[in-house]
């Protein structure tokens, strides 16, 4: 009897719409991370959600408008670990340290699950409106960091989007590296290291006040 009710669960049982909406797009992550956009299929996302296409058609009318909804979601999380990890301190050196973490804690996630692939590896990445998405958390992070710049160091707009531009840029590229050469040091040695040399740079901008 366990065995059916397992599998109604995952075929017939009726959610939530908005666990349905969450088990699917996870299954869908699952699914693009692993085989890309242009080979991933509607079929495949269904049978790993273990649902009928009917159902996943009645959630997103399209693989594109799926992609999409699963871009939004991981963008979204990726901006707001980066507000919040400089809202946790006031001290630069520290906030450095957090947003750095908060970096290599969304390309090293606990479950592997390749969330960052979809933003920074898109094979998608020629849709306009793809592109827009990317550059929007790109945009909202860099600005996030800028403000907190401009405020501590009395810089013009220009040169604390430049230093944060600096910042954001470096824990992406560099987060992503160490991952994919197999993680050469620790994750809190790369960070320490990565810390230590932007902070040499950012330290020579006294805080104001």
């Amino acid at each position: 009897m366990a065995s059916v009710a397992q599998s109604e669960v995952g075929r017939g049982a009726r959610l939530p719409r908005s666990a349905r909406r969450k088990q699917l797009l996870a299954a869908a992550q699952a699914v693009f991370v692993a085989n890309g956009y242009h080979a991933a299929a509607m079929d495949d996302i269904a049978e790993r959600a273990g649902v009928s296409k009917p159902v996943l058609y009645q959630h997103f009318p399209g693989k594109r408008e799926l992609y999409l909804a699963l871009l939004d979601t991981q963008a979204a999380a990726l901006a707001d670990a980066v507000v919040q990890a400089l809202a946790t301190t006031d001290d630069n050196q520290q906030r450095i340290h957090a947003v750095l973490s908060a970096y290599f804690s969304f390309v090293d996630r606990d479950d592997h699950d390749g969330a960052f692939r979809l933003i920074f590896e898109s094979d998608l990445v020629n849709d306009p409106e793809v592109r827009n998405k990317v550059e929007s958390v790109t945009e909202r992070t860099m600005t996030a960091v800028a403000d907190t710049v401009a405020a501590d160091t009395g810089l013009g707009r220009p040169e604390a989007e430049l230093l944060a531009t600096a910042l954001t840029g470096s824990a992406q590229v560099v987060a992503r590296w160490w991952l994919a050469s197999d993680r050469p040091v620790s994750q809190d040695d790369a960070i320490a290291l990565l810390e230590s040399l932007l902070w040499r740079g950012i330290s020579n901008f006294p805080r104001q006040g």
